[in-house]
């Protein structure tokens, strides 16, 4: 049998970048209704590739969907600014933690101005926060479909978006209430545009990328702009304009993208300090400081002020930290063999015209992959698994273009590296699927046999039937991505709350675990929304008073007061701007989101940030706008900052020594109505 005769028998699996066009007749769907038409999509693609579409986004969305309110308020920290923006548009504008807007949470606002639109409409509940990130996801796998679609064809843009689809981390991210998932959406869809733009050569394009990466800023601030590097170099690289306009281009989306970022820092920055919230996460209350510091160049130096833990406290840097025991049942699946494609994509259009669309393509993907990853990899400042969701575009569209471009070719070298693509794939799936011996033990035997067979076949392709080829091809497909797959499918099982959250099942590394990982249990009430009670026993009555109190729990997740707890605090609610007062977002969150009351902050998330000032405070009680203090908890309570020195601790002092102390049902706070005789 001839490579001829192989390319003939597997036409349509890699879909040429052009195909002839149908002849409307009267068999045909574009001589029936717009519903049809939509159905079967343009007239060029093959007849199985928007149905094919379809379902896979019906899948997606099926599957992030599955018991989506489990995680009841997911990261509280987020839920609660998300009810204050859905109550105070103030709160809205600035990503407030709470209503009254005492301090907004260290990151821009984006991603909460999309969950409170959401609650605004649908009232607050677990559902209504949840859904935009599925939406989300669902959005991302489309786009990314379209944009592999434009070179390399309908069935390379199918694997794509069901490789993004089923990557563990992607799973878990499109489901959660962190920035992330718009972040992801807003890169890809700055992808899309980017290709568009080297295509047509326009400048409108790149603006779009501008404007799009502009809004990711205001997402999650610096980590947008790891992309920027491989967009600039494929549009300078490919577009077919002269080099002076390929600048001129980059120069109209850089200033794009500076303005439509930077409008709602020069507001920020513009407004005085005592007509704003303080900008929680910086020192200075400037979000100049928290972009540049805590959530900047801290992040790659370790050097955080305010943070919980930086160095070795986040895990080991290295070029193999992507692959460790934590991150790598995450995101890496499929990384070793996305770098080999992507390698080998280069070789096989390295001598074609600088415009090639195809390598153009490879570049903006392979621009991404290389430079997140390295950057994850080597970072020394707080870095969580879940971060890693940043890669999955990269990873899925780089493995499609490859595995396409080799599958093309059916020469001997296109071949060999499909094979070794295969075969690393599956024998680094059962790598990950070992590091779970209790999960599915017979799955990483079922996934290395059928990846090793269908690679051995690859090598011999062209002493195989006709008929057989793509069975082959389908073999190698489900061998590399039932891994992930089924950790996907685990993950949507599994409610995930609190701030540091990991896909899949547990290998006994990292911070995982209850109320801070996989299976954390959620708060009572929050699957149902209520904005107040919470139905049967409450699961933090010894999480209040202990947990809640100090230590990791209240510093990393919030627990549920029982309701004794929200009738003390919603009591005369209406006379006082904060009903309580807690070190730490979490702590804060638990309370505002039981009562659905304003509560405030003491020192933003970890309790170090120096807000308020112990005068300020002082002040605020004076003038009776707080209610009660939770009388411990977060880093600055507990030494993260100076013991002497750190604003809340000075907060907590003061309260101890003036204010009466009050047990509710397990619980202490200072009641800051009942001064102490004394006092």
């Amino acid at each position: 049998m001839t490579i001829s005769t192989l390319r003939r028998s597997a036409r349509g699996l890699a879909a040429p970048r052009t195909a002839p066009r149908e002849q409307p007749t009267a068999a045909t769907p574009y001589t029936q209704g717009r519903a049809a038409r939509l159905w079967r999509g343009p007239a060029e693609d093959p007849s199985w590739a928007r149905p094919s579409l379809v379902i896979l986004l019906c899948a997606t969305a099926t599957f992030y969907l599955y018991d989506l309110t489990s995680s009841g308020w997911a990261n509280a920290f987020y839920s609660a600014a998300v009810q204050a923006g859905s109550e105070s548009w103030k709160a809205f504008f600035y990503g407030s933690s709470d209503a009254a807007s005492a301090i907004t949470v260290d990151k821009p606002p984006a991603s909460l101005w999309v969950m409170a639109l959401s609650v605004r409409i649908f009232g607050l509940s677990s559902f209504a926060i949840l859904l935009p990130e599925v939406l989300m996801g669902v959005a991302s796998v489309g786009v990314l479909y379209a944009t592999i679609k434009r070179h390399f064809g309908a069935a390379a843009g199918l694997i794509a978006g069901a490789t993004l689809a089923l990557t563990p981390v992607a799973t878990l991210m499109f489901r959660f209430n962190n920035p992330d998932a718009l972040l992801v959406l807003l890169m890809t869809l700055g992808a899309w545009a980017t290709v568009k733009a080297v295509d047509e050569s326009r400048a409108r394009w790149l603006v779009a990328t501008g404007v799009l990466l502009g809004f990711g800023f205001l997402t999650k601030t610096l980590q947008v702009f790891l992309v920027l590097p491989a967009f600039a170099l494929a549009y300078l690289l490919a577009a077919d304009t002269t080099l002076g306009r390929r600048i001129q281009h980059l120069l109209a989306a850089g200033l794009a993208m500076v303005l439509s970022a930077g409008w709602w820092v020069a507001i920020v920055e513009l407004v005085p300090a005592s007509a704003r919230p303080y900008i929680g996460g910086s020192q200075t209350n400037s979000f100049l400081e928290l972009t540049f510091g805590y959530n900047g160049f801290g992040r790659l130096t370790g050097d955080e002020t305010g943070s919980v833990g930086g160095g070795n406290g986040w895990g080991q840097t290295g070029l193999t930290r992507l692959f460790d025991p934590e991150i790598g049942g995450q995101i890496s699946w499929l990384l070793p063999s996305a770098l080999l494609l992507l390698v080998t994509g280069l070789v096989m259009r390295g001598r074609l015209p600088r415009t090639d669309g195809r390598r153009a393509q490879l570049v903006v993907w392979g621009g991404w992959l290389v430079i997140t990853a390295l950057t994850f990899s080597l970072m020394a400042g707080i870095f969580h698994a879940y971060y890693t969701v940043a890669l999955a575009p990269a990873v899925a569209a780089v493995v499609a273009i490859g595995a396409t471009l080799a599958w093309e070719r059916r020469d001997r070298f296109g071949m060999t590296t499909l094979a070794a693509a295969t075969a690393i794939a599956s024998a680094w799936s059962f790598v990950l699927l070992a590091r779970s011996a209790d999960f599915l033990p017979w799955l990483r035997w079922v996934v290395v046999v059928l990846g090793l067979a269908a690679a051995l076949l690859m090598l011999v392709l062209d002493r195989i039937h006709a008929s057989a080829v793509k069975v082959v091809a389908g073999a190698a497909l489900v061998a590399v991505l039932a891994g992930p797959a089924a950790c996907s499918a685990q993950t949507v099982t599994t409610a995930h709350t609190g701030s540091i959250v990991t896909a899949g099942p547990s290998t006994g590394s990292g911070m995982g675990g209850p109320g801070g990982g996989r299976g954390g249990t959620p708060p009572q009430g929050a699957a149902n929304g209520a904005t107040g009670t919470t139905n049967g026993p409450t699961t933090g009555r010894g999480g209040m008073g202990g947990g809640m109190g100090g230590g990791m729990s209240g510093l990393l997740d919030a627990s549920t007061p029982s309701t004794e707890v929200v009738s003390a605090l919603s009591a005369d609610a209406d006379r006082y701007t904060w009903v309580a007062a807690a070190v730490g977002s979490q702590n804060a969150a638990g309370l505002q989101l039981a009562t659905g009351q304003p509560v405030m902050a003491l020192g933003g998330f970890n309790g170090t940030d120096p807000s308020p000032t112990l005068a300020q405070f002082q002040a605020y009680v004076a003038s009776g706008q707080i209610h009660y203090l939770l009388a411990s908890g977060g880093m600055g309570a507990m030494g993260g900052s100076s013991t002497e020195t750190s604003t809340t601790s000075q907060i907590l002092a003061w309260a101890a020594a003036s204010y009466q102390t009050v047990s509710i049902d397990g619980t202490t706070f200072y009641d800051l109505t009942q001064p102490l005789a004394a006092s």
